[in-house]
C-alpha cells in the first residue's frame, strides 16, 4: 500500500529531492562528448555521498551502479559502462534514488549532448508535458487511472507517440516501491483514490514510435525500445496535499513554483 507519510518524512524526502536536483544540475554542466557513461555515474556517486546521502539504487535487487543512464533507444535501466561513449545529439535520460538518512527520492532528467535536433527536441517537449499532465491529476479524490489517463490521451492518443506500459511509477517512502503501481495509462476513474500524504513517482516513458520494449540485455537490466526509436523520460517524486500536487524533486523553482511546498 501507499503508506501516508508524516510532515517530518516528506521533509526528508524532500531534502533528498533537493540533493537529487542538484546533482542534475552539476551533470548538465558536467557532461561533454567523448566521455563514458561510466564517468558520468561516477561523478554521480562523488556528489551524492559528498551531500552526506547515498545512492538508492546501488544494490538495489543487484544494480552494481549509482544510476540508470539511458542513451537514445534504451528506454530505461542503461548500465553505466567504459564502452557506452556519449556523442553530440545523443539524448540521454539519467535517473537515480537518493536515500538521505533513510528519506528516498527518485527522479529522472533527460539532457542533450551538445545541440538537439528538431525530433529529439520534440520529444522531450512531449514528455516533459507528459509528466506534468499526470502531475495535475494527482489531487485528493482522484485515482490512480486519471494520472495514466491523461498522459496515455496526450502523448498517445493525441500524438502518436508510444507510451511505454511494462515500466511505470510506483509509491515511494521507507522502501523503493509502494504498491499500487502507478502507470502511465489506463482510464479515468479507475484504480486507488488518492489521499493527502500519499507519496508517488510520475515517470512517463515516451517513444517516438512502438511503446514496446525489447531486452533486458546480457546485463539484465538495459530496455531498449523494440523498433530502435527514440525514448525519453522526466520523473518526479511528489506529494499529494489538500493544496495539490506538490513535487519534492524540483529541477526549475520557477517552473514549479504552484507545485513547491511552502
Amino acid at each position: 500500500m501507499i503508506t501516508l507519510k508524516s510532515d517530518r518524512e516528506i521533509a526528508g524526502m524532500q531534502a533528498a529531492g533537493d540533493i537529487l536536483a542538484g546533482l542534475f544540475h552539476e551533470l548538465e554542466d558536467y557532461i561533454k562528448p567523448g566521455m563514458s557513461t561510466w564517468d558520468i555515474d561516477h561523478f554521480s556517486y562523488n556528489y551524492i555521498v559528498g551531500h552526506g546521502a547515498t545512492p538508492g539504487e546501488l544494490n538495489f535487487e543487484g544494480y552494481k551502479y549509482s544510476t540508470c543512464i539511458s542513451v537514445n533507444d534504451v528506454i530505461c535501466h542503461g548500465c553505466p559502462s567504459k564502452d557506452i561513449i556519449v556523442k553530440n545529439g545523443d539524448l540521454i535520460k539519467l535517473d537515480t534514488v537518493i536515500d538521505y538518512k533513510g528519506y528516498l527520492s527518485d527522479a529522472c532528467h533527460a539532457i542533450v549532448v551538445g545541440k538537439a535536433s528538431p525530433e529529439v527536441q520534440k520529444l522531450m517537449d512531449v514528455t516533459r508535458k507528459a509528466l506534468y499532465l499526470g502531475i495535475d491529476q494527482a489531487v485528493v479524490g482522484n485515482r490512480i487511472g486519471d494520472i495514466g489517463f491523461a498522459i496515455q490521451d496526450y502523448a498517445e492518443n493525441q500524438l502518436g507517440y508510444g507510451v511505454v506500459r511494462d515500466y511505470i511509477g510506483h509509491g515511494i517512502g521507507p522502501t523503493m516501491h509502494e504498491r499500487p503501481d502507478v502507470p502511465h495509462y489506463g482510464k479515468a476513474g479507475h484504480g486507488k483514490r488518492l489521499k493527502a500524504g500519499m507519496t508517488i513517482t510520475i515517470e512517463p516513458m515516451i517513444n517516438v514510435g512502438s511503446y514496446e520494449c525489447s531486452g533486458p540485455d546480457d546485463d539484465g537490466w538495459t530496455i531498449h525500445t523494440v523498433d530502435g526509436s527514440l525514448s525519453c523520460q522526466y520523473e518526479h517524486t511528489l506529494v499529494v496535499t489538500e493544496d495539490g500536487p506538490k513535487i519534492l524533486t524540483s529541477f526549475d523553482h520557477e517552473r514549479d513554483a504552484k507545485y513547491l511546498l511552502p
